[in-house]
């Protein structure tokens, strides 16, 4: 592929990842978190899963397939996206994108304890740096807000459900997956938004038009966009401009809701940037190792 336009479907797709926490942010002034999230994957799950269907992608035959497709659900979309749409309530869409997006940090943990995988010196330099940057980001003190431990939830959360779809990944087809496991996390979503808390949705055309971007531009389009570059290129080597998405992340809640960038906050940021950027940079090198083995 053209370097040119790979970079700029990297910046497109980062960008869209980023700048959701914000418009998430905005779109809370007209409906309670969960429902928002709720109603995002459902929409953005259907209108796949009909896409999916249209073109005749290979669907599960298997009941433990459909299974271990809404349990990647609940971790990756009901899991992530609620502790994400909560968390808004209570600190910045900034500092919030900083957290969700230190999970490569923790799949090499969890990878290490579940899994056995075996990760390099300069990976674990990358967590070190990482969780150096996390206590930097909260202000150098463990006085933890709601949704700064909701910020760290909804990492581990995705951190899991990226071991779980690369070990369930092989049967599954990747479009399917995404369908799917949007459709089943937005229904959870959905299921949680009735339990926990009181849902309301004022339709106006401001929070139908931050909908339908969220549904559209920042799922459909920003994961279709996200496999399409993991496919043309080294997975490994691409995964390291998810470092990007909370650059723009915080970018986007300055120029969107005003968020004051904190010294702190910025210092913190780019230590886990830096971390990320060690984690994934290096991983094509170690699976490269263990596969001579």
């Amino acid at each position: 592929m053209n370097k040119v336009i790979f970079g700029l479907l990297v910046i497109l797709t980062t960008a869209l990842m980023g700048s959701s926490f914000a418009i998430g942010k905005i779109g809370l002034a007209y409906t309670s978190p969960m429902l928002l999230a709720a109603i995002r994957f459902i929409l953005a799950g259907l209108i796949m899963a009909i896409i999916v269907k249209l073109i005749k992608r290979p669907h599960p035959s298997k009941t433990i397939d459909w299974a271990k497709l809404a349990i990647i659900g609940l971790f990756q979309t009901a899991g992530v996206m609620g502790c994400i749409f909560v968390g808004l309530r209570t600190i910045s869409a900034g500092e919030l994108s900083i957290l969700t997006f230190m999970n490569p940090l923790l799949v090499i943990i969890f990878g290490t304890l579940f899994c056995k995988t075996r990760y390099a010196p300069q990976q674990w330099a990358g967590v070190f740096l990482g969780f150096i940057g996390v206590f930097i980001t909260m202000g150098a003190h463990l006085d933890l807000k709601t949704g700064t431990l909701l910020g760290l939830m909804s990492a581990i959360s995705w951190s899991l459900a990226t071991l779980l779809m690369k070990n369930w990944g092989h049967a599954i087809d990747t479009w399917v997956m995404s369908a799917y496991q949007m459709l089943c996390g937005g229904v959870l979503l959905l299921i949680g938004s009735y339990l926990f808390e009181q849902p309301f949705f004022i339709i106006t055309t401001a929070s139908m038009l931050i909908l339908l971007w969220l549904a559209i531009m920042a799922s459909i389009v920003q994961f279709s966009i996200w496999f399409f570059l993991l496919q043309k290129g080294d997975s490994a080597k691409t995964s390291a401009f998810l470092f990007l998405a909370p650059f723009f992340g915080v970018l986007s809640g300055f120029i969107l809701l005003d968020e004051p960038v904190h010294w702190y906050v910025a210092l913190g940021g780019s230590l886990i940037f830096v971390g990320i950027f060690l984690v994934n940079w290096t991983s094509h090198q170690v699976a490269t190792i263990e596969k001579s083995m």
